[in-house]
């Protein structure tokens, strides 16, 4: 029994150092895929897009930080799991640049692990180390050139150096503008006219799905927005509709008036026992009967 556990464990063992070894020999690339990983995507595994707001050398360092870790796990066998040191030299003299004589990483074993347990060594380590920071800078400078690019195509500002420019060669411009207050008031109101029309038109959402796109779909649009704020100026000019004339307004009091009142007399006196005649005069309705005579005014609104 003994002897079969053995032999069990004896192959278990094989088998182990068999995959390490198979996956040291691919750590380049078990790195570079941690790499992109880390780098390409955000905490919740999306795809990042490189919107000017990211911090790309936080982002990248983070990333080689963890591709270097798995270079010192596949850097020795750990069965025993003794404590070692690996991770941290690695560390001290490839991420953090310390320097130290002698170089640990200039040896061919690592302190404290067997040699039959070592699969990368130090040198391996460095030279891996190396081959991975210049496979990876690319996409590093590609990220940076998104985003460059990303903050260019949302600003609407040109460069320092041009806006430099049109202060100073548009200075005999601006003294003609203050010696010509017409000309301020004219550029006043063109401002106001861009202005309703770059609302309306949404000129910052059409630019969203290309230059081109853009364009054409501003000259598409541009003749019917025009016409547009032409027609609201115009009915803006002709002011409200005309009130309604006293007369019309007098007639429109008297039918309701009319309307509120008959119901109300015939309701609380019976036709048997009283005739009332109806009376309009300028000063307003009179209601005559046998009994009583009622006249009321009516107010004009």
């Amino acid at each position: 029994m003994d002897r079969m556990l053995q032999g069990l464990s004896d192959y278990a063992i094989n088998l182990v150092v068999k995959k390490a070894k198979e996956q040291a020999g691919k750590v380049l690339i078990l790195m570079k895929d941690r790499f992109s990983t880390i780098f390409s995507h955000d905490n919740d595994s999306m795809p990042r897009v490189w919107t000017g707001k990211e911090d790309i050398k936080t982002i990248t360092k983070d990333a080689r930080t963890a591709s270097l870790r798995l270079l010192a796990v596949m850097a020795a066998i750990r069965l025993d799991e003794k404590p070692d040191k690996i991770e941290n030299i690695l560390f001290s003299s490839l991420m953090e640049g310390t320097v130290t004589s002698p170089d640990p990483l200039a040896s061919i074993t690592w302190e404290e692990v067997p040699p039959e347990n070592t699969l990368i060594t130090p040198v391996q380590c460095k030279s891996l180390w190396r081959q991975f920071k210049a496979e990876t800078e690319f996409t590093v400078t590609q990220a940076i050139s998104a985003q460059e690019a990303y903050k260019q195509s949302n600003s609407w500002l040109p460069p320092p150096w041009a806006i430099a420019a049109m202060v100073i060669l548009g200075f005999n411009e601006f003294m003609l503008l203050l010696r010509n207050p017409l000309y301020l008031m004219f550029l006043f109101v063109a401002f106001l006219i861009s202005k309703a029309m770059w609302v309306t038109m949404d000129v910052p959402g059409q630019f969203q799905h290309g230059t081109l796109a853009g364009l054409i779909s501003i000259s598409s649009r541009f003749l019917p927005t025009v016409i547009n704020l032409l027609k609201r100026l115009a009915e803006e000019a002709q002011g409200h509709q005309t009130p309604e004339s006293p007369g019309q307004q007098s007639s429109v009091a008297f039918q309701s008036f009319r309307n509120q009142t008959q119901p109300s007399a015939t309701s609380s006196i019976p036709e048997s026992s009283v005739s009332s005649n109806v009376c309009v005069s300028d000063g307003g309705i009179e209601y005559s009967s046998p009994n009583f005579t009622q006249r009321r005014r009516n107010t004009k609104t």
